[in-house]
Protein backbone atom coordinates (compact mmCIF):
# COMPACT_ATOMS: atom_id res chain seq x y z
CA UNK A 1 0.00 0.00 0.00
CA UNK A 2 2.78 2.45 0.89
CA UNK A 3 4.62 1.55 -2.31
CA UNK A 4 1.52 2.47 -4.32
CA UNK A 5 1.28 5.76 -2.44
CA UNK A 6 4.95 6.48 -3.21
CA UNK A 7 4.39 5.73 -6.92
CA UNK A 8 1.41 8.09 -6.97
CA UNK A 9 3.42 10.83 -5.25
CA UNK A 10 6.22 10.44 -7.80
CA UNK A 11 3.65 10.77 -10.60
CA UNK A 12 2.21 13.91 -8.99
CA UNK A 13 5.70 15.38 -8.53
CA UNK A 14 6.51 14.78 -12.19
CA UNK A 15 3.30 16.56 -13.20
CA UNK A 16 4.01 19.45 -10.82
CA UNK A 17 7.50 19.83 -12.29
CA UNK A 18 5.98 20.05 -15.77
CA UNK A 19 3.38 22.54 -14.53
CA UNK A 20 6.16 24.60 -12.93
CA UNK A 21 8.05 24.80 -16.23
CA UNK A 22 4.87 25.80 -18.04
CA UNK A 23 4.05 28.47 -15.45
CA UNK A 24 7.60 29.84 -15.60
CA UNK A 25 7.35 30.14 -19.37
CA UNK A 26 3.95 31.85 -19.21
CA UNK A 27 5.06 34.43 -16.67
CA UNK A 28 2.27 33.77 -14.15
CA UNK A 29 3.95 34.66 -10.85
CA UNK A 30 1.03 33.66 -8.62
CA UNK A 31 0.55 30.31 -10.30
CA UNK A 32 4.31 29.73 -10.25
CA UNK A 33 4.38 30.30 -6.50
CA UNK A 34 1.43 27.95 -5.90
CA UNK A 35 2.94 25.17 -8.00
CA UNK A 36 6.37 25.56 -6.37
CA UNK A 37 4.77 25.36 -2.93
CA UNK A 38 2.85 22.20 -3.88
CA UNK A 39 5.99 20.67 -5.36
CA UNK A 40 8.03 21.30 -2.19
CA UNK A 41 5.24 19.85 -0.04
CA UNK A 42 4.88 16.71 -2.19
CA UNK A 43 8.65 16.12 -2.28
CA UNK A 44 8.84 16.40 1.52
CA UNK A 45 5.92 14.00 1.85
CA UNK A 46 7.60 11.53 -0.53
CA UNK A 47 10.85 11.76 1.42
CA UNK A 48 9.06 10.89 4.68
CA UNK A 49 7.23 8.02 2.99
CA UNK A 50 10.44 6.64 1.50
CA UNK A 51 12.10 6.79 4.94
CA UNK A 52 9.18 4.84 6.36
CA UNK A 53 9.42 2.25 3.57
CA UNK A 54 13.17 1.90 4.07
CA UNK A 55 12.68 1.26 7.79
CA UNK A 56 10.21 -1.57 7.16
CA UNK A 57 11.69 -5.07 7.19
CA UNK A 58 11.90 -6.62 3.73
CA UNK A 59 9.05 -8.96 2.93
CA UNK A 60 6.88 -7.72 5.79
CA UNK A 61 3.47 -6.25 5.16
CA UNK A 62 1.46 -4.16 7.53
CA UNK A 63 -1.96 -5.56 8.25
CA UNK A 64 -4.76 -3.44 9.67
CA UNK A 65 -5.58 -4.01 13.32
CA UNK A 66 -8.54 -6.44 13.40
CA UNK A 67 -9.90 -5.02 16.59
Amino acid sequence: MREAEARELRRQITQLELDLIEAANSGGKGKLHDIAHSLRWQKARLERLEECLAAMPAGKTIRPDPG
